[in-house]
């Protein structure tokens, strides 16, 4: 109990640090000083915050009632395992599996074989056998939110690889799979602090609907107009060398 209590502190501080950093690169001039500095914040942050949820995700596979002694009584066993075990696992390793893509993304955008390095393709491995048991289990005991979570996760992999493994991506992907990594691992910080953090104060609104799906839209929402900005800059460069 000690350490996961230390665990969640540490998620709690970093998280919170990478959840206010992230709206400078997003909303900022893009490229700049402030931009490299506030979204490198971000890509520590995230990575640290992502590195305590899965030891708490582990410690709570081993212990659930140990480890969230306030829901006892609320729910089964099974069910604080598939929610904070194996969901939060996944997200974990997914935060981690963005973070370091769309960094990657960006420091290799003009040698686009080196992103091919055996961590990078190793992150989508295990961010696939992840995804794959938290849709099981959630299938197990009944959740479907576990399920659609690990959608995401499916999904995740499967873009990757095809930006990763295309020996010819177009001139701006590399910025547009920038965008969508460390978007979405900011969609994943936000989705945690909405849904993972209202157990601490109300538990029975941590499936609800709203706590997923307000994160997800915004994100989501961010990611097409800043990867429409892209193709638009891209095209009236285009246009004006014609």
């Amino acid at each position: 109990m000690v350490l996961f209590h230390i665990l969640v502190a540490l998620h709690i501080v970093t998280g919170s640090i990478g959840a206010i950093a992230f709206w400078v690169p997003v909303s900022g001039r893009k490229g700049g000083v402030n931009h490299k500095r506030w979204g490198k914040v971000f890509n520590v942050c995230l990575l640290a915050t992502s590195g305590f949820a899965i030891g708490m995700s582990l410690l709570t596979l081993l212990d659930p009632f140990g480890t969230h002694p306030h829901l006892v009584g609320l729910f089964e066993a099974d069910f604080i395992r598939g929610i904070f075990g194996w969901m939060m696992l996944h997200n974990g390793i997914l935060t981690v599996n963005l973070v370091w893509y769309g960094w990657l993304c960006v420091a290799n955008r003009r040698d686009h074989a080196a992103n091919r390095t055996l961590l990078n393709l190793g992150l989508q491995g295990l961010l696939l056998a992840s995804a794959f048991a938290c849709a099981l289990d959630g299938w197990r005991i009944g959740q479907p939110l576990m399920i659609g979570i690990a959608i995401v996760g499916f999904a995740t992999v499967a873009t990757n690889l095809w930006f990763i493994l295309n020996p010819n991506p177009g001139p701006m992907d590399w910025l547009k799979e920038h965008i969508k990594g460390l978007v979405g691992a900011g969609i994943s910080v936000y989705t945690a602090f909405f849904a993972f953090g209202s157990v601490r104060i109300m538990p029975w609104l941590a499936l609800h609907p709203a706590m997923w799906s307000i994160p997800l839209a915004i994100g989501v929402g961010l990611i097409i107009w800043h990867r429409r900005k892209v193709d638009l800059g891209l095209r009236a460069r285009r246009a004006a060398a014609a």
